[in-house]
């Protein structure tokens, strides 16, 4: 049970009792002539002869006992030295304050008590009201207390916003463990209890009904995670590595957020993300009302905003209409791919951290690129000021392992990182992540241009031919626009999907793994030859057409030999079969293929007999053009398979043909 920690009402009232129970008629005052000591709730204590109770003073009391000096106002030891067999201390003990672990299945399974301690004994402490005895009897023996460790127990307390003993907050936990850090008094023994993998050998989380997916063990457990922190009012680092699934996670949260009629919250991505959250929630969460705030027809009213349970919009948008964001009090607010904040002095940064919310969750399987500050910055964004500001943070943890140790040992209640190495139990062999990514508004004309230039140079006529080779042309441009014939600065600059890639292998090389990625193009092959080198230090080599057949094991076996992180660029059609790349667990689709068995086959050079890490496949492609339609087409074909063969004719291939030229990303969907 709880226990007031500033208020002896209890003690009082119980010292009240023994009154009223000596002062009856039946009691031994009537006989007593002479005060005797008496102990009372670990208290020791002296009863006059008219029956009132005394709380002496531990100063007194050690004159008497230890000091063996004469006063008048208490009465003398036993002729054994003892006060009614209790025997006294002459060393005080300290105060701490321990956080152990509770039995009950709560979360966090926290409560804190308060023992006076020395190296042999620790006692338990009921009371530690500046009211309170400053001696304590234990096991037959008096104890003096320090007050001044009593004062100092009050005082961390008070800071750590702790009023009761007993059960605590998370954030009450978090409050202690930042105050351990300068505090000798704060004891931990509650070991990992507050952890997020703490949940590992909990009983099932299932997912609220409104959330139509299935998630993997981990995933729940990172679920419910999510959705205590959130409950306690406080925010959280969601980090896990590539390809765990971070995304899923966050959706069912929002549905179970949602689903207590908490609403609305806010996911920030980056622009070329968009799309693929769209789509996501719209498969995982569909009774969602979700609104994506973007482009020019976007909503100017807070009002809209806030009858939707979802809002989804890109950091740039919100840095543009930061106004009409902070006219709404989220819920939670989602920052996907939050290395995005990791620079506090960016305008993006400090305007996300003004955007009212109850909860902030901070998404990023990177919470550390360059330096501490980098997280610094993201739990700022989630706990503000639990680390102090910048110039406090940077004073006192400085970038090496000691310190990002003790750091850790702070943040670690609210940061969740799993690694696909720590979780491959619940995996299964292959993670497939298809990515549909927005074209910008530049882009999209651009791309619209060429669509009508191909439309006009070849007609809608059905020669397979003729619609294959104005296909190739739309599958150029989304693959680069340098290949469509715009000019090459930065291959960033130019285009959405490159600076997907460059995200995706950031993640790959920080973690010093490998990378396979296809593509059709030699022109592209050149661009990621020149750029990846220089933007990373790592070594990128090629498989192609102009490969000789008898070097291109050679090229393999140099890749995989290589420490660290490294990237093979392959053309699917060259070395789409044969070669065994298991040193890569990274497969990167660049551009999607017209035949699912293509990309299928390229999959399993990395996803084969010897891999013995699980292998994510990232597919990327561009939302309302030619790539949705052979994405689409590709996933209907392997749901396909092994159920209908032979289905496949010339008339379903040109109706998807003639379908994918006419796709635009302007006009409806603009």
């Amino acid at each position: 049970m709880r226990k007031q920690v500033y208020n002896s009402k209890k003690n009082r009232e119980q010292f009240a009792l023994e009154d009223s129970k000596m002062k009856s008629p039946h009691s031994k005052k009537d006989t007593d002539s002479e005060a005797k000591w008496e102990t009372i709730n670990g208290c020791l204590c002296v009863r006059q002869p008219e029956g009132t109770l005394k709380i002496p003073t531990a100063d007194e009391i050690y004159r008497v006992a230890v000091e063996l000096e004469q006063t008048e106002n208490l009465p003398p030891l036993d002729s054994d030295g003892t006060a009614g067999g209790i025997i006294f201390s002459k060393y005080p003990l300290l105060a701490e304050i321990v956080i152990e672990t509770m039995e009950e299945n709560t979360f966090p399974p926290l409560c804190v008590s308060v023992r006076a301690v020395d190296r042999k004994i620790s006692v338990p402490l009921q009371d530690i009201s500046p009211e309170a005895s400053d001696h304590v009897v234990f096991s037959g023996k008096w104890y003096p207390l320090v007050r001044s460790a009593l004062e100092e127990v009050r005082d961390v307390l008070d800071k750590a916003e702790i009023s009761l003993l007993g059960p605590i907050t998370l954030r009450q936990y978090l409050n202690l463990r930042k105050l351990s850090v300068d505090s000798e008094i704060i004891r931990d023994e509650s070991g990992e209890a507050a952890n997020a993998l703490r949940f590992k050998d909990e009983p099932d989380f299932p997912p609220p009904h409104s959330f139509s997916g299935t998630l993997f063990d981990y995933q729940k457990d990172g679920l419910r995670w999510l959705t205590v922190i959130a409950s306690q009012g406080i925010g959280g680092i969601l980090a896990d590595e590539m390809g765990l699934g971070k995304t899923i996670q966050v959706i069912a949260l929002l549905a179970a957020e949602t689903s207590e009629n908490r609403r609305p919250s806010l996911v920030v991505t980056p622009a070329t993300l968009l799309e693929n959250w769209r789509r996501e929630i719209g498969r995982f969460a569909p009774s969602l009302r979700t609104l994506v705030h973007r482009g020019s027809d976007r909503t100017g009213f807070p009002s809209e905003l806030r009858d939707c349970d979802t809002v989804v919009t890109s950091y740039d948008t919100l840095v543009r209409d930061s106004s009409l964001f902070r006219g709404v009090s989220w819920n939670i607010i989602v920052l996907d791919e939050a290395q995005a904040i990791k620079n506090p002095e960016a305008r993006r940064t400090r305007v996300v951290k003004r955007i009212p919310r109850r909860v902030g969750i901070a998404v990023t399987g990177t919470p550390v690129e360059n330096s501490l500050s980098d997280l610094w910055s993201l739990m700022d964004f989630i706990l503000p000021d639990f680390l102090g500001t910048q110039s406090e943070f940077e004073a006192t943890y400085r970038d090496n392992e000691a310190f990002a140790s003790e750091l850790d040992a702070l943040v670690s209640p609210v940061l969740l990182r799993r690694r696909v190495a720590d979780v491959a139990g619940d995996l299964p062999p292959r993670i497939d992540i298809p990515q549909a990514l927005e074209l910008g508004l530049r882009q999209a004309e651009d791309y619209e241009a060429v669509r009508q230039s191909v439309c006009h140079e070849y007609g809608e006529g059905e020669s397979k031919r003729v619609t294959l080779a104005a296909l190739v042309r739309l599958r150029m441009f989304c693959t680069h626009p340098a290949l469509a014939g715009a000019l090459l600065n930065d291959p960033i600059g130019d285009s959405v999907k490159y600076r997907r890639l460059v995200e995706i292998l950031e993640e790959i090389f920080q973690t010093g793994e490998k990378a396979i990625l296809f593509t059709s193009f030699q022109k592209m092959t050149d661009i990621l030859l020149t750029d990846i080198p220089r933007r990373f230090g790592v070594p990128t080599t090629f498989i192609d057409g102009r490969t000789p057949v008898e070097d291109r094991q050679i090229t393999v076996d140099r890749f995989s030999k290589v420490h660290g992180g490294a990237l093979l660029v392959l053309n699917p059609r060259a070395a789409g079969t044969g070669l065994n790349i298991t040193a890569a667990n990274h497969v990167i689709h660049y551009n999607p293929e017209w035949n699912p068995a293509v990309e299928d086959q390229a999959s399993a050079r990395a996803w084969r007999r010897g891999q013995t890490r699980p292998v994510t496949v990232h597919q990327l492609f561009y939302a309302d053009t030619v790539e949705e339609i052979m994405h689409d087409r590709l996933t209907q074909k392997r749901n396909l398979a092994g159920k209908i063969e032979g289905t496949e004719g010339r008339e379903d291939n040109m109706q998807q043909i003639l379908e994918a030229l006419k796709k635009s990303p302007i006009g409806d969907n603009g």
